[in-house]
């Protein structure tokens, strides 16, 4: 009988154990889930960004192509 009561003592402490664990993993998991979120969202910015430099520079080249040939033009090439 004290061995049986010593037993559930101890699983009842194990279980204790088990779910003060749990609790943290998931508040770590909550964390987590919170940091991911905002790295995706600072990676989309960064995307819409970079593809608004990219078409800042092909507008540039096509500029940069303009003038190349109106001074083409003028000089007589």
């Amino acid at each position: 009988m004290f061995e049986e009561v010593k037993n559930v003592s101890l699983l009842s402490q194990k279980i204790d154990e088990l779910l003060e664990k749990y609790k943290a993993l998931e508040a770590q998991n909550e964390t987590l889930r919170h940091e991911l979120v905002t790295a995706k969202a600072v990676a989309e910015a960064k995307s819409v960004q970079i593809a608004k430099l990219e078409q800042d520079l092909i507008h540039k080249d096509v500029n940069a192509d303009d003038l190349l040939s109106k001074i083409e033009a003028v000089l007589g090439r």
